[in-house]
This record gives structure tokens, C-alpha cells and sequence, in this order.
């Protein structure tokens, strides 16, 4: 799924929120075009207008821009009369008929992705409950989109061919288990169910097919057995997962039982023999 995609889908979500919790009539936001240093407006919420979409904002130029450039919220109260920015997109603002904005950085990984921006159609302070508001909305874009980062850079390291053969004990083999423990762990945290659908596929063709031995483990039994796997203690596993200690060694016990072994090694080998492990 395309960053793109991901981004709508939660620009949509967060600037449907910001309006809701804050009573702000118009919001709209996009991300940097790809290899330039521009906005470029592609979500928009309550607007009258489509002077707005799909406007290039500059890195530097306007309000969005500004908050570009120095990575933190910006407001003004009048936009086409502020002494504060500059000017190149009074038009479309002015036709669209909105006074005072704020913007908001969307960042993750200290760069700059996007900006969230709302809008009121009188000039009237922006108060900080309602700045307080957008930054929180903008928050949420930049978890949906480190999350979607992490699951890229997971299914990267996962889909080299290992070079010392199938299922084998050397380092090719330790990093793809490593990725697919940490693809379920991901999984859980991703919002939209095309992109978990992808990362848990991916997960089914890091491993290889087993014999039809009749195990099933559930969802979280698997997820636990995936970091022993990896060479996690049961404290690692709880951090990894969020979940307490005791709730790690339950579902390990558990895993045990239902695949007949006694020792946490044995429980990974036969999870393996099943098809169930990398």
C-alpha cells in the first residue's frame, strides 16, 4: 500500500477529529511531494471550494510552509492581512474564504512529512485548546506513518533469499526470524486492515510448509513463540509485545502443551517442523 493511501486514510481520520473536538469549520492537510520541498494539499474537510486541493505549498512560502521550514505549529489570526508570512497563496485561501489558520509539521524522524491545517472563516484568535487539539490530530498521522515505515523496512529485511539455504542455522535464517517476530508484533498496532493483511501474508511466506500434524496456535501464541525463536527472554518478549511477564510465560506454556513439548526449544523446533516458524 502506498504511503499516499496511508496518509489519506489517516489525514481523513485526524482532520474529521480536529473539526469534531474543536468546532473548527474547514481543515485540510497533505504530505511533501516526493524529492521536493512542497506540500502538496491532497485532504480536505468542510472546504466550500476546491481552490485548495491539490495546491504545492513551498517549504518557506505561506503558513503551511512556514511550518515547514521551522518543524512547529504556526497561526495567524487574518491570514491575507498577516505581517508573518508571506503571500503567493491569498487566492485560493481568500476564494475558499477562510481568515485565521493554523498549521501543524507532520514529523517523524525529526523530518518534516506533511502539515495538518485548520481553518476559520472569521479572524479570531486560535486558542490553545484548539492548537493543543491539531497538534494531537497531527500526532496521530505521524504514528500511522512510522508504523507503515517500520513495516517496510521489516518486509525489506525479511524477503532476501537466505544465502545458507532453506531453513537454515546461520546468520541469513537468525535475521528473516528476527523480522518475522517483529512483523507480529507490528501487526497489532496497524489501523488499516490491507496494510496488517499484507504484513501477516508476508509472515506466511517466510515459512515453509509443514507436514499436516493438526497444531493451531492462536494468534498470540504464535506471536511469543516468534521472539523465543529470535533468542528473546520472556522480559524481551513482554516489552517487545506490551504484555506482562506471566501473560509471555501463560501463552509459552500453552504453545508447549499444544505442540507436545517440554522445553522452550523443543516447542521452536516442532513449531517449525509444523510450518508455523521460519
Amino acid at each position: 500500500m502506498a504511503a499516499e493511501t496511508v496518509a489519506a486514510e489517516e489525514f481523513g481520520g485526524a482532520l474529521a477529529r480536529l473539526r469534531r473536538t474543536t468546532g473548527l469549520p474547514v481543515a485540510f492537510g497533505g504530505l511533501i511531494d516526493s524529492g521536493r520541498p512542497r506540500i502538496r494539499i491532497s485532504e480536505l474537510s468542510g472546504t466550500a471550494t476546491a481552490a485548495l486541493r491539490s495546491l504545492a505549498v513551498t517549504s518557506g512560502s505561506g503558513l503551511g510552509g512556514k511550518a515547514v521550514a521551522l518543524a512547529r505549529p504556526c497561526a495567524v489570526t487574518d491570514y491575507s492581512h498577516s505581517r508573518q508570512i508571506s503571500h503567493e497563496y491569498d487566492l485560493p485561501v481568500a476564494v475558499e474564504g477562510i481568515r485565521s489558520v493554523l498549521a501543524v509539521p507532520v514529523v517523524v524522524r525529526r523530518r518534516v512529512r506533511g502539515v495538518l491545517y485548520g481553518a476559520l472563516r472569521t479572524a479570531q484568535p486560535l486558542g490553545d485548546r484548539t492548537l493543543n487539539a491539531a497538534v494531537a490530530a497531527a500526532r496521530d498521522v505521524e504514528q500511522a506513518l512510522l508504523v507503515r515505515d517500520e513495516a517496510r523496512g521489516l518486509l525489506a529485511a525479511a524477503r532476501p533469499e537466505p544465502a545458507d539455504g532453506p531453513r537454515g542455522a546461520g546468520a541469513g535464517w537468525e535475521q528473516v526470524r528476527e523480522a518475522h517476530a517483529a512483523l507480529r508484533a507490528l501487526a497489532p498496532r496497524i489501523v488499516d486492515p490491507g496494510l496488517r493483511g499484507e504484513l501477516l501474508a508476508a509472515c506466511g511466506l517466510l515459512t515453509a510448509p509443514g507436514p499436516s500434524v493438526g497444531v493451531s496456535l492462536a494468534p498470540r501464541e504464535l506471536d511469543v513463540l516468534s521472539w523465543v525463536a529470535a533468542g528473546a527472554t520472556n522480559a524481551v518478549v513482554a516489552e517487545r509485545l506490551g504484555l506482562r511477564p506471566e501473560t509471555v510465560k501463560g501463552y509459552l506454556r500453552s504453545a508447549m502443551r499444544k505442540l507436545g513439548a517440554h522445553t522452550r526449544g523443543e516447542a521452536v523446533t516442532a513449531a517449525r517442523r509444523a510450518g508455523l516458524l521460519p
